[in-house]
């Protein structure tokens, strides 16, 4: 092996142990009883399943995981289909119209959520939005489609203009031409839009606090961020409640990675 080869390996398995690191400590915590007083970077000596039981009760997390779920799914639905109905004229007409239209999106990456805030908030009122699913999930949508139109333009420009051609030439007319030859061609920057994406909507801390008050609507990062201020003194508890909110997270890119990083490489070549 070069030496150069030999450098990039080891930095490589530095990276790697960093992010190792935190979920074995995570992993041993959590399944240590709160008689356990051993060091944090030791396995624990015997299994304590109650942990998970007590975070899962007593954080709510049950109708915490539901109303993530209902706001990640929809929310991520909407994004894929208006970012990349949305990226497809712009990738394939370059007029100075499109151009412009594509600057505004890219320009609003810049502005922070929090900055907006009471304008937001106030809107948010007089809409009658607060502790709904449709007002957080529309704000999801607002926040996440400049980086979506983004990725979904750069991949779309990689797909040869032949194929539109040779499909109206059949007869295909433009929406029929999108939906049955290119969408199921962006599979892969699709699967990166939704871990990107689905990662920020799932931990999403700002609007679910500001805008979903009521407990019943509580979602995981605010039933957790609650459940961890009243049991500073066991922090089993607090680690399994943070394992069992990062599980589905974890699963989804697994399930996805094979995707992600042929979508984000491709998405980021042109626009």
């Amino acid at each position: 092996m070069k030496p150069k080869n030999k450098l990039a390996t080891a930095l490589a398995l530095i990276i790697s142990l960093i992010h190792i690191v935190p979920f074995y400590l995570l992993i041993t915590t959590s399944l240590k009883p709160k008689t356990d007083i051993s060091s944090k970077w030791l396995l624990p000596k015997s299994i304590d399943w109650s942990n998970f039981t007590i975070a899962w009760e007593q954080a709510q997390l049950g109708q915490a995981f539901i109303n993530n779920t209902i706001i990640t799914v929809f929310s991520l639905i909407l994004i894929i289909i208006v970012g990349a109905c949305a990226a497809y004229p712009l990738s394939r007409y370059q007029t100075k119209l499109n151009k412009t239209v594509y600057m505004v999106f890219l320009s609003a990456l810049i502005l922070p959520g929090l900055t907006i805030l009471v304008p937001l908030y106030r809107m948010m009122i007089d809409i009658h939005a607060m502790n709904t699913y449709w007002g957080v999930i529309l704000l999801q949508l607002t926040f996440s489609l400049p980086m979506t139109i983004f990725l979904y333009t750069g991949f779309i420009g990689t797909i040869p203009r032949e194929l539109d051609e040779a499909a109206m030439i059949d007869g295909m007319g433009r929406l029929h031409l999108f939906f049955r030859i290119i969408l199921p061609l962006l599979k892969p920057i699709t699967a990166t839009v939704t871990i990107m994406t689905g990662v920020g909507i799932w931990n999403d801390y700002r609007f679910s606090l500001f805008f979903m008050q009521k407990a019943e609507m509580h979602t995981v990062t605010v039933g957790l961020a609650s459940f961890f201020s009243n049991n500073t003194d066991n922090v089993g508890w607090v680690a399994a409640g943070s394992l069992i909110a990062a599980l589905p997270l974890i699963l989804l890119y697994l399930f996805l990675q094979r995707f992600f990083i042929t979508g984000l490489a491709s998405g980021a070549v042109k626009g």
